[in-house]
């Protein structure tokens, strides 16, 4: 008997559709801070040697933090292809603004200092803030959209079809949830320069992030109660097939109810919505009282649960159709083969470890505050 098969389709799909959310969760945790510290970056830092201050604490680890980006996007393409297809092609041009933005990051920070232009480096200055708030808002968009369903269809031989455009994705249910996305980016990237800055730009990082934790628990709260009342949730209709082939068609799906019914069957998942909220209010009581290390767990606890709400709300939906419910995306009828599925578990299991320990090993070494004499004592040499 070959060795993939001692373990369950069904149960290889559940470990994929985890798997994607810690990639997911893991992008946020990481390169989430280093997109609010773009967004912060015109507000907390006014000379340009607080502005190099506030860049380095990211400049050193930016890079690698976008491996769970690169990882997360390959895990959708290689686990569930249908997936990738109908987000990658329905979301072509938000797709196209995020990576346009991303790219502004890299070329900003490398190109910021070369010269001592106020104009030149002013203008890197607003590209980083770009960089970092584009993402952060066209993300939570994208999230804000899945949950009410995209517009798109399957033909018989299951080609997707997207009958929807840019602006109909700005939406404004969709434009609530990017907010709620920049106010907990921003949250985040605060948390981070309190922890790695000091003086005034850390005192300043302290009274955005804040705001940015309140700001993070109303507009989470809002989007939860618009959720309940005004979206309206999908449900299989038919006998649901957990173990057969990767086929959307074979379901009978409807739209219609609330999402709220999943914390009726399950609720126990109440837990992540209470993680989300509960570690906003920590980071706001650790902005206060200056509680660096906690503020910033804090913050990562509230990331963690605000992103499991979706997932956890939908599943096992992954993505809606909300022009044609049949040909909605879930865990059960869109992954690839249980020989692919075990194949990448096994490469997960031997490779996350060391990113993991990789990534560990790199903070640890570059712990510390960075402060104005660094940049200045190595003007040279830092961003």
């Amino acid at each position: 008997m070959i060795l993939h098969e001692f373990m369950d389709f069904e149960v290889l799909r559940v470990i994929w559709w985890l798997l994607l959310g810690v990639l997911l969760i893991g992008f946020a945790l990481t390169d989430g801070f280093d997109l609010g510290v773009g967004a912060l970056l015109p507000f907390v830092a006014k000379t340009d040697v607080e502005r190099r201050v506030a860049i380095n604490t990211v400049g050193p680890v930016w890079e690698g933090n976008q491996v769970w980006f690169i990882l997360g996007g390959g895990a959708i393409f290689a686990a569930w292809p249908p997936l990738y297809a109908v987000s990658f092609s329905g979301f072509y041009l938000a797709m196209f603004l995020i990576l346009a933005a991303l790219i502004l990051r890299p070329v900003g920070f490398k190109y910021r200092s070369k010269r001592e232009s106020e104009t030149w480096r002013s203008a890197w200055d607003w590209a980083l803030f770009v960089g970092g708030f584009v993402p952060a808002l066209i993300f939570g968009v994208a999230v804000g959209n899945v949950l009410q369903g995209v517009p798109f269809y399957l033909t018989e031989d299951l080609m997707p079809m997207y009958e929807g455009n840019l602006f109909g994705l700005l939406n404004p249910y969709a434009l609530l949830a990017g907010l709620v996305s920049v106010a907990m980016l921003v949250m985040h990237g605060a948390a981070w320069l309190v922890l790695k800055t000091e003086g005034i730009v850390a005192h300043r990082a302290r009274i955005f992030g804040t705001y940015a934790a309140l700001v993070t628990i109303a507009l989470y709260v809002l989007a939860g109660l618009w959720l309940a009342a005004g979206v309206d949730a999908y449900a299989f209709t038919g006998e649901v097939v957990t173990d057969g082939h990767s086929n959307p068609l074979l379901s009978e799906v409807e739209k219609g109810g609330s999402w709220m019914a999943a914390y009726a069957s399950r609720p126990w998942i109440a837990i992540a919505p209470i993680l989300g909220i509960a570690g906003a209010a920590l980071a706001f009581l650790g902005f206060k009282a200056g509680k660096e290390g906690w503020t910033m767990i804090a913050s990562k606890l509230s990331i963690t649960g605000i992103i499991s709400s979706v997932g956890l709300t939908m599943f096992p939906f992954i993505l809606p159709s909300s022009i044609e419910p049949n040909s909605s995306l879930t865990v059960w009828d869109s992954s690839s083969s249980h020989l692919t599925l075990f194949v990448m578990l096994v490469s997960a299991v031997i490779f996350v470890p060391i990113i993991l320990a990789y990534t560990a090993w790199v903070y640890k070494v570059l712990w510390g505050k960075v402060t104005a004499e660094d940049v200045l004592d190595n003007s040279d040499s830092v961003y």
